[in-house]
């Protein structure tokens, strides 16, 4: 868990720009403090710095939160749920393994809701878990109907880890990327492969996302955007990918090209420590 928290401040830290909090709210991780943002009617998200996007769908009978930050957020973010409804969390959505987005489950499940995320991703967590666990797994689809809502979840492939799914409401014309798309202003691109993450996998599978009819995106860390924004990231990663490439073929250092990565894309810590021996690897 000490880890999960450092990569969340790690992360907040590099997405502040050098005068502070970004001008504009929706861009780098978040604010200090948990805060809530209507996206429109029966949709807000509870955004904070320090952990993943926390966003809020309610119906007539409960409520669908697609990830809930840390254990330690968990009252934090009931408090604002209150502020908004008093209808129950139905279901909880991990788009992932990470604890700042899945560390809530076990308390939301004892009020009772079903946790369901992607079946590697619920592996990964068994390994360094027995509470909080999905209760509903899928491999490649699954739609849940929630009131107004039609959610299709879907795993498209690897990138960020192994598990990560793809939430999509077609009728809203939006898509919740999770850490598929972790910020915007800066991007950031945080490859796990201990945890199943791939680069060279990482843009086909934000090509199948891309490929989905959306306007809206919601990233995992981040306020809500546009679709412009996500091609821009997969252009990123492409990008990224030519590089370390060519620079193992001009036999460059490890060094070398941890500094190339550090200067053209911010990596830096466990950005660094998770990723970068898998990228020069994977881009022989």
């Amino acid at each position: 868990m000490k880890s999960l928290i450092a990569i969340g401040t790690l992360a907040a830290q590099q997405a502040r720009p050098p005068g502070g909090t970004p001008a504009d709210p929706g861009a780098g991780f978040g604010p200090a403090q948990l805060t809530t943002f209507k996206v429109r009617d029966n949709f807000y998200m509870i955004r904070s710095g320090q952990s993943g996007n926390c966003s809020v769908l309610i119906a007539d009978d409960g409520v669908v939160l697609i990830d809930n930050k840390f254990e330690m957020d968990h009252d934090g973010i009931m408090t604002k749920l209150r502020e908004i409804t008093d209808k129950p969390v139905l279901y909880v959505i991990n788009t992932h393994m990470h604890g700042d987005h899945s560390g809530g489950n076990a308390k939301k499940q004892a009020l009772g809701a079903k946790v369901i995320a992607h079946e590697n991703a619920r592996f990964q967590m068994a390994m360094t878990q027995t509470t909080g666990l999905p209760n509903l797994t899928l491999e490649d689809h699954m739609r849940l109907y929630h009131g107004e809502f039609v959610l299709d979840l879907y795993y498209l492939g690897r990138g960020h880890t192994d598990g990560d799914i793809v939430v999509h409401l077609p009728q809203q014309k939006m898509i919740f990327m999770g850490d598929l798309f972790a910020t915007w202003d800066p991007y950031v691109t945080l490859i796990h492969y201990a945890a199943g993450g791939s680069l060279r996998e990482w843009t086909r599978t934000l090509e199948r996302a891309l490929a989905l009819p959306f306007d809206t995106v919601i990233p995992g860390h981040g306020g809500a955007t546009d679709r412009a924004h996500l091609e821009t990231y997969r252009a990123q990663l492409v990008r990224m990918q030519d590089m370390v490439r060519e620079m193992n073929r001009a036999k460059k250092s490890r060094a070398d090209i941890q500094k190339m990565l550090e200067m053209e894309f911010g990596w830096s810590g466990f950005v660094t420590n998770l990723g970068l021996d898998g990228v020069i690897g994977e881009m022989q």
